[in-house]
């Protein structure tokens, strides 16, 4: 059973490469060379533009995942023959003003802003979706948002991109865990998932596009306001994955960089790794 599944996923990535190629050249470029870009693994197939098309475009290679989480075998399998593109807290004003992010709050006395989704904001529409629970995180000035393209890989599931051309970027996975599992209902927890391990191991090959075995540099545990977060370093890539749950989602919050930027901006980037937080 095993077997079959992964074949099946690896012919549906196979199928996808061609189409993929052609979309690289849509990718968001935020002035980072090649070798310093990160990529996400997460999943896209179809080109449908409209909401009322979201189970579409799930189809294929989300369902592969899915199998090959509850037959055992590796998610990372299923990223065979895919090429991947280089690539204080302040009172938050959702106003849609021209000039300004919506969601992203005046910097604070720090020159920190934070971001919190805004409640009208677009997705979650579909069979087996619900309004995605909002969240929050804080960025120094000069961080933006990125808008997320329909020709991202994994667009149905990557909420939010932000980047800083000097600093490095980030970007939000949010996904319904009825594709991991058919048992933990709306009330779902990082705990009901699994252990920090399992989690990384299963959800890590997603963001980094690559097995995580021998990268996870360090594994913190934290809890705010009563959810509990695990938090990953990785590297290589240069990476802080914060990962939580809440509703039927599971939050996968990533912040990577190069590793000049790296080494000058650490203590900002693991700040807003560790400002994360699902309201």
């Amino acid at each position: 059973m095993a077997a079959t599944t992964t074949a099946m996923c690896y012919g549906s990535c196979l199928a996808s490469k061609g189409s993929f190629k052609q979309l690289q050249a849509n990718w968001p470029a935020i002035g980072t060379s090649p070798s310093s870009t990160m990529v996400v693994a997460s999943s896209r197939i179809g080109g449908g533009k409209s909401n009322e098309t979201r189970d579409d475009k799930l189809s294929g290679l989300p369902l592969c995942r899915r199998a090959l989480v509850l037959s055992g075998v590796p998610l990372v399998s299923c990223l065979v023959g895919l090429e991947f593109p280089p690539k204080g807290l302040a009172v938050v004003k959702q106003s849609l003003l021209a000039g300004r992010v919506p969601g992203l709050s005046e910097p604070d006395e720090e020159g920190w802003r934070t971001y919190r989704r805004p409640d009208e904001k677009s997705g979650g529409h579909g069979v087996g979706w619900s309004p995605i629970i909002p969240y929050t995180f804080s960025v120094p000035q000069g961080w933006e948002e990125v808008p997320v393209s329909i020709a991202d890989l994994g667009g149905t599931e990557i909420d939010l991109r932000f980047a800083n051309s000097k600093e490095g970027r980030l970007f939000v996975i949010v996904a319904p865990v009825l594709r991991f599992s058919d048992d933990l209902g709306d009330n779902a927890t990082i705990e009901k998932i699994g252990t920090p391990e399992k989690v990384i191991n299963a959800f890590g090959p997603e963001v980094i596009g690559e097995n995580v075995e021998g990268r996870v540099l360090s594994t913190q545990v934290a809890e705010h306001s009563g959810r509990k977060y695990y938090q990953f370093e990785l590297e290589p890539p240069h990476i802080i994955i914060t990962a939580t749950a809440a509703g039927n989602r599971l939050y996968l919050f990533n912040v990577t960089a190069n590793g000049l930027q790296w080494k000058r901006h650490y203590g900002d980037l693991k700040r807003i790794a560790s400002s994360f937080r699902v309201v």
